[in-house]
């Protein structure tokens, strides 16, 4: 992938520069809390994804984690269809790599895109080794999901222009440590077909708290989201609360990852932690504009 990324620098590069600051009007509610009703799934994506969610190859932590992200009704309101080009950026332990695999393995395409597999960091290596491990145990499965990288030296996981949607779920504000959220954003909007979808999860923050540039709680602005992806061509579709969590404080003592699923301060305060659950999220729809 590294030769088409040489391709692409050029076109993400322009990209950048040519879409200019987000909109004045970026940050109004209306913009950021614009609820939309998830499109029903089409009979056949429906059902395959029934399958998948009840799948044995996915464990029971796993499943239990269905209450709180949604599996089934982020992917509708993001339009998913299983004769579809998907490409999942940052995949991580392949949690979404359960559900969207075996929905696409007959009539479309996964592209899982994760990090550099030349990476020094042994926390990267790890990652990619309990992946491969994943794919390898389950061939029935994962046969047909294709594997690419995805990170600031490597930005073409698919050919510009292929894809038809493009999801991420809670990795803008890792991008965002990292400093290079804005060359993510461009990245994934070269990948899409014209008319193509971007659908975003992300730990969600207080609008009414000033952004962390390098966002060190592991919470964003809807807004940043929102800027960063019309920074880069994309038009704002409209978001739907169907990962919101209101018993999220976001005031943690260790960030995002106080809450479960990661348990950071482990046995203090359990009980509470558990009560409130996974973090509130938002859930936003952008799409590449036809033309």
């Amino acid at each position: 992938m590294r030769t088409a990324t040489k391709m692409l620098a050029t076109a993400v590069l322009a990209g950048l520069a040519l879409a200019g600051p987000a909109r004045a009007d970026t940050a109004s509610a209306d913009r950021t809390h614009a609820d939309l009703t998830p499109a029903a799934l089409d009979a056949a994506t429906a059902a395959a994804l029934e399958t998948a969610l009840a799948g044995a190859h996915r464990s029971d932590a796993n499943k239990a984690r269905d209450v709180y992200r949604h599996p089934k009704e982020t992917l509708a309101f993001f339009g998913l269809s299983a004769d579809q080009t998907v490409v999942e950026i940052s995949p991580g332990g392949g949690w979404y790599t359960e559900v969207l695999a075996p929905v696409l393995k007959d009539k479309g395409r996964y592209v899982a895109a994760g990090p550099d597999r030349q990476s020094k960091s042994e926390y990267m290596q790890r990652t990619l080794a309990r992946f491969d491990e994943k794919l390898k145990a389950a061939p029935e499965v994962y046969g047909k999901v294709e594997v690419a990288e995805f990170g600031p030296d490597d930005l073409a996981p698919v050919p510009a222009g292929t894809a038809d949607l493009v999801l991420t779920f809670r990795n803008v504000h890792n991008w965002m440590a990292a400093g290079w959220a804005e060359q993510a954003f461009a990245a994934m909007y070269a990948a899409l077909k014209p008319g193509g979808v971007l659908g975003v999860v992300e730990h969600r923050a207080a609008a009414d708290q000033p952004q962390d540039p390098k966002a060190a709680s592991g919470y964003v602005r809807q807004d940043t989201v929102i800027a960063l992806a019309e920074k880069a061509g994309f038009t704002f579709a409209g978001s739907s609360e169907v990962n919101a969590n209101p018993k999220d404080t976001k005031d943690h003592p260790k960030g995002v990852w106080t809450l479960p699923p990661t348990l950071t301060l482990k046995d203090q305060d359990r009980d509470k932690y558990l009560a409130i659950g996974e973090s509130d999220r938002m859930t936003l729809k952008f799409v590449k504009p036809a033309g």
